[in-house]
């Protein structure tokens, strides 16, 4: 039994497991801008809706979001509004520039009675009812994607920051992340922000052989 047992111990020992890569899903800019654009009749979608994008803007996570009050929006460095908070899972400290559409949905809300009354910045449902009403905001878009709040996140980190050229280290500091390697996984999949950059490089390198010549 004793050398059945070390068999198996010595056999573990040079066993080395293979991480899977998960797989991130976040919305182009042309869907974000569908969704954007979309009039529901029911107020209750366009809440949804606005909700959602505010995450997609600011990158904070569903929790992070439903606990949100005014006294977490103060003035940067740069004289602009931000958001000061924590993020609940991490219990790390994030500080978010605020983009023109997220200020304007802040505004939207300023007013709301729920958002008066219990001091937040938005009328958030339930996570389980936010992502069911997400499921009915992407079928009236005609988006075929199973959209979760979560893909905001997603979006916040590939479409509107990556993709635009903010560095990553930025990038990772917004998202309240403790290693940027969790925010690498983001930049694997920006291919066509990696042609773009070495479509810039081509440009400059033909430039340079043109005066050489």
């Amino acid at each position: 039994m004793y050398g059945e047992w070390l068999a198996q111990k010595r056999s573990l020992l040079g066993y080395k497991a293979k991480l899977k890569v998960v797989e991130r899903p976040y919305l182009s800019k042309e869907k974000i801008q569908a969704i954007y654009e979309k009039e529901f009749a029911s107020d209750r979608l366009s809440q949804v809706r606005d909700i959602f994008l505010f995450s997609c803007y600011t990158g904070l996570a569903y929790v992070d979001v439903k606990k949100l009050s005014k006294s977490h929006v103060n003035i940067g460095i740069d004289g602009y509004q931000w958001i000061f908070t924590h993020r609940q899972k991490t219990d790390t400290s994030i500080r978010i520039p605020l983009l023109p559409l997220a200020q304007e949905l802040i505004l939207k809300y300023e007013d709301h009675p729920e958002c008066v009354n219990s001091d937040v910045l938005f009328p958030v449902l339930s996570n389980q009812k936010m992502n069911s009403y997400l499921k009915e905001i992407v079928s009236v878009c005609g988006i075929n994607k199973d959209l979760t709040f979560y893909i905001a996140r997603h979006t916040f980190a590939t479409t509107v920051t990556l993709s635009n050229g903010v560095p990553i280290e930025s990038v990772s500091k917004m998202l309240g992340h403790t290693n940027i390697k969790t925010t690498q996984h983001y930049a694997k999949i920006l291919d066509k922000k990696v042609s773009e950059d070495m479509f810039i490089l081509r440009s400059k390198l033909q430039c340079t052989s043109t005066v050489k010549d």
